[in-house]
């Protein structure tokens, strides 16, 4: 089996290696996730909790050194690595005890006539084995939602990380038999898109989790539908953030600038990618931007002082610079940054953005703020909605009526009143309409995603 070779994308240092599976590969792991399901379906809810609380636990006694390594292999700043490790072991723990939850019901066989005596109730049973697909952005937050939902749930896992950052995900898989789950419960296959292919094609996968680009959840879906297996899809996201002429401008500027420059150095399905500014505040708030985007520290990301890293790779920063000159070559007028250094990009705001260009339509992924002027509220949500995407959305606003009226007119899963689009908490139900994908991910929907009902029916039971 080949090595795939992982380095520090801000760098280029070697950090280490991982086995590298081809499609011929998939038939064994599967073979074996189906015998590590027989043994997770047959473990009772309150050992499963029991399993999960125990992975979180060890997670949280490595904090430092998974937030190291994670932020090492990704090019995201260390504070914010920590900050993903620690939104992670919240997740498995409200998983662990959303293991305990699953609840079926009871029907009343009475309201059908000549059923009157029947006894009829539902009870929930895992669906198999689950093949959680994991995005480079945030694996290992994004990991958790999946694995620790479908374990909950009594499934196994076969996860396959991001081949430019396995290593963190890896690291976890380490701590599955000291938390005492079976055997198979949960593997780790790394490789391209054809090894991608064979999971999503093989009748013993049940259902297929995948955040990442809309390409790609297209592909997945058209795979599994072919054999009518379950797909939850979490995909792309242009998400636009409207700032009125009563807003608090201080407050908007840094929702764009954590929201977008200086947050997962812009490479977040859910960041703010495009700003719609009323007329009387536009200006101000450009300025705004361009003075807080010039003093952000871009650096390497195990430097605590560190607020933009590395992007993931150089094809990655190539693209987000070639972006902003599209914008420019449209119309728009670069303020700040842009520049592309390596895997690097100084974060970059523009102005006066026609509300009609290609590059504005597509994610650009990676820390730029582009701003529309606009005159009216409706001006502002008709081209906000005028995107095949629908994660989030946000609005700034004093007047309450405002706010909520345009909550109510913006096509998004999500939609922030006077704060940043790259807010997720794993409580909250979590996706959106169209290119996102149509599904919500969060802590109450998705281990009840990752079951199938049965219905049983004790005829006479009530004579």
């Amino acid at each position: 089996m080949a090595t795939l070779e992982v380095t520090n994308p801000g760098t280029g240092e070697l950090l280490g290696g991982v086995p590298e599976s081809s499609p011929a590969d998939v038939d064994a792991v599967v073979a074996q996730a189906l015998d590590g399901q027989h043994l997770m379906a047959a473990t009772p809810a309150w050992r499963r909790q029991q399993l999960l609380e125990n992975l979180a636990g060890l997670m949280e006694a490595d904090t430092e050194e998974l937030a190291r390594l994670d932020a090492a292999e990704n090019g995201k700043p260390i504070g914010q690595t920590r900050g993903e490790v620690e939104a992670a072991i919240r997740i498995f723990r409200g998983y662990a005890h959303e293991a305990t939850r699953l609840l079926g019901r009871q029907f009343p066989m009475d309201a059908i006539p000549g059923l009157e005596n029947h006894f009829a109730v539902t009870i929930r049973e895992p669906l198999g084995v689950v093949a959680a697909l994991i995005p480079f952005n945030y694996p290992v937050e994004l990991y958790s939602h999946k694995a620790a939902a479908a374990l909950a749930a009594g499934n196994a896992v076969i996860t396959k990380p991001p081949t430019r950052c396995p290593l963190t995900l890896f690291k976890i898989h380490e701590y599955y038999a000291r938390a005492g789950f079976p055997d198979f419960a949960h593997q780790v296959i790394v490789g391209n898109r054809d090894v991608v292919a064979a999971i999503a094609d093989h009748p013993g996968i049940a259902a297929v989790t995948l955040t990442g680009g809309t390409a790609a959840g297209r592909n997945v879906a058209e795979r599994c539908a072919r054999r009518f297996a379950k797909v939850f899809l979490e995909l792309g996201g242009n998400d636009p953030l409207i700032v009125c002429d009563d807003a608090d401008l201080d407050a908007a500027t840094a929702a764009i600038v954590l929201g977008r420059l200086a947050r997962g150095n812009g490479q977040i399905c859910c960041a703010v990618k495009r700003v719609y500014a009323q007329a009387g505040i536009h200006d101000a708030l450009v300025e705004r931007l361009t003075n807080w985007a010039a003093t952000l520290r871009i650096g390497d990301q195990l430097d605590e002082a560190t607020e933009v890293g590395p992007l993931i790779g150089e094809p990655d920063a190539i693209a987000v610079e070639a972006a902003i000159q599209a914008l420019i070559a449209e119309g728009a007028t670069l303020h700040v940054g842009g520049k592309r250094d390596g895997n690097f990009v100084a974060p970059a705001v523009l102005s006066q953005v026609p509300p009609s260009s290609p590059s504005l339509a597509e994610e650009i992924f990676g820390p730029v703020a582009p701003v529309v002027k606009f005159d009216q509220i409706a001006d502002a949500v008709a081209m906000a909605n005028a995107s095949p995407y629908g994660l989030q959305a946000a609005v700034f606003t004093r007047d309450i009526d405002r706010a909520f009226k345009t909550a109510k007119l913006l096509n998004a899963g999500g939609i922030m009143i006077n704060g940043t689009t790259a807010l997720r908490a794993e409580n909250l139900p979590f996706g959106g309409p169209g290119d996102t994908g149509g599904y919500r991910e969060g802590l109450h929907d998705t281990v009840l995603d990752f079951t199938k009902q049965k219905t049983i029916v004790v005829v006479g039971a009530l004579a």
